[in-house]
């Protein structure tokens, strides 16, 4: 807001208001406001406001089971949150990048740095931390998708996290067109802002209409990076598996070129203990196995230059496979078919 001695500076502005044809956000294509690293809350001012937070955040740490734990809040202005974060029972931090705000905190015994994240590898203050706060500061970042990915690499594997945003799904059934202004770049809808929380590596647990429904309250949870070390250890149990039944024959065939079978060919070293894979596609006939070179034939083969056993590597189409090969071909010929969990033998 501008004073007596600015205001022959101040000039109104257009806003360019934009939506999304992908994720469909609406957003604005102004720059930001030269103050956009900064929190101003005028919330503070409200005691209906300062008791809604307090119980709030009581709730959210006994459900969360946050008693003692760090949480940070990003952009915590003067502090007028992280207080109330403190009296809820955790160890809160904040990050701030206004100076005047960071030392009005600090002279108040809050524990606060100067900080503005720029990228994803950025490092905060205190981390790792179980829990973490955007206040209806989300909706000015420029680039609010390097924000979350720098708060999610700052957290503890299981950590939690509440943000809030101004409701464009309420705005737009009031027709408030007065809620656009040019602090906020952008205008979640509950849908919108789900996509961008999940886009940036974060669970929805749960998003809510608060505070007259003028909020959205979204509670985010760190997505937890799969496991797949049972991948190698299945991968070596099938190995063996397979090298004990084929150790037990002169010349084995497999049946199937599909890439399942073409990758078990070369994860287990069958290069030099199968003769020929069998494929009835005949543009995979006359070829070879990828990196490992065994030739793909057609059936015949198994009259014309026979083996004594097959491993049927056919995925969902194992089973029709058996049957043609013991419909059709010597039936002292012995049959497995490689399922997800090991070798079946076929009698």
């Amino acid at each position: 807001m501008p004073d007596r001695d600015s205001l022959q500076y101040d000039n109104g502005v257009d806003l360019d208001v934009y939506q999304c044809s992908g994720c469909g956000l609406v957003q604005l294509m102004n720059d930001p406001v030269s103050y956009y690293k900064e929190v101003i809350r005028a919330a503070a001012f409200s005691e209906e406001m300062r008791e809604f937070r307090l119980k709030q955040f009581e709730n959210f740490v006994e459900k969360y089971n946050l008693y003692g734990k760090k949480v940070l809040e990003v952009g915590c202005g003067k502090g007028e949150y992280l207080s109330l974060m403190n009296e809820s029972g955790v160890e809160a931090y904040g990050i701030e990048y206004s100076q005047e705000s960071v030392d009005h905190c600090v002279s108040n015994g809050l524990n606060v740095s100067k900080k503005y994240i720029e990228n994803d590898k950025d490092s905060i203050q205190g981390h790792p931390f179980e829990a973490f706060f955007i206040m209806n500061f989300f909706e000015h970042l420029p680039d609010p998708n390097i924000v979350l990915k720098g708060i999610v690499n700052n957290l503890t594997d299981d950590g939690i996290g509440l943000i809030e945003v101004p409701n464009f799904n309420m705005i737009i059934q009031n027709k408030l067109f007065s809620e656009f202004i040019n602090d906020h770049l952008f205008y979640f809808t509950k849908d919108t802002l789900e996509a961008a929380l999940i886009h940036n590596g974060l669970e929805v647990v749960e998003c809510n209409e608060i505070w007259y429904d003028y909020i959205i309250s979204a509670v985010v949870r760190k997505r937890k990076k799969l496991d797949i070390s049972d991948f190698q250890k299945h991968q070596e149990y099938i190995k063996n598996e397979i090298k004990q039944y084929v150790d037990n024959f002169e010349s084995v065939a497999v049946w199937g070129a599909g890439h399942q079978a073409l990758a078990v060919i070369a994860l287990a070293d069958l290069k030099d203990k199968i003769k020929y894979v069998v494929d009835d596609a005949p543009f995979k006939q006359g070829k070879y196995t990828p990196a490992t070179h065994v030739p793909i034939v057609s059936a015949e083969n198994l009259e014309t230059n026979p083996v004594e056993a097959v491993v049927v590597m056919a995925a969902s189409y194992s089973d029709e496979v058996a049957k043609k090969i013991r419909k059709n071909f010597d039936k002292s010929l012995k049959v497995s078919i490689l399922r997800d969990t090991g070798l079946e033998k076929v009698f």
